[in-house]
């Protein structure tokens, strides 16, 4: 009898980790496709039109969790790697490594490291209200901003990095914050589990 139970209980731990892996498998093909949508989908906003993608990434790292929010959003900045036209603006201005190296490489850096502390956040309960989430949101959001001009100053100089990579997405960031902080508390309070925990 004791036997019959130890079988039955590795029978099911193998059936939880082939579960846990096909839903991380479905959870990074799903990320990528929602990044790749949101990149490529511009709303006219002002000083310059608005893509999703920021949101999208700190959304993706709060409902997955730290662990595999960073797998996914990481696998999206991979693909982009491998030549797939997953960025905003390719394949016009190419992609692979020559576009990492280019300027929105730390944006690109800076996407995973948002995504991890995101989630790292959201774990430990700043996610299920409105006030946390969105600080939330500003802390991921000001992590894609700093390394993304980090990366852009050393290319053209810290006046002009803020000038074109940081002041033209100030507005529409704050936007964004919103409604990220509404979107994640959604999640959170909804009766999906959240598969990356």
């Amino acid at each position: 009898m004791k036997r019959l139970f130890k079988n039955a209980s590795a029978a099911m731990a193998r059936d939880d980790i082939g579960t846990r892996l096909l839903m991380g498998f479905a959870a990074v093909v799903i990320g990528s496709l929602l990044l790749t949508a949101s990149a490529r989908t511009q709303i006219p906003f002002w000083p310059v039109p608005m893509t999703m993608q920021t949101l999208a990434v700190i959304v993706i790292g709060m409902s997955l969790g730290s662990r595999l929010g960073f797998i996914v959003v990481t696998a999206y900045v991979l693909e982009g790697l491998m030549g797939l036209p997953v960025f905003a603006n390719t394949p016009a201005r190419g992609a692979g490594l020559a576009y990492l190296m280019g300027p929105t490489g730390g944006y690109l850096i800076g996407f995973c490291v948002a995504a991890y502390v995101s989630g790292w956040l959201a774990e430990r309960g700043y996610g299920r209200d409105l006030l946390r989430a969105s600080l939330v949101n500003v802390i991921g959001t000001t992590i894609m901003l700093a390394m993304g001009f980090a990366w852009l100053a050393h290319l053209i100089g810290p006046t002009k990095a803020f000038a074109f990579g940081v002041s033209p997405f100030l507005l529409s960031s704050i936007v964004k914050i919103a409604l990220g902080a509404v979107l994640a508390v959604a999640i959170a309070r909804s009766p999906l589990k959240r598969i990356g925990r």
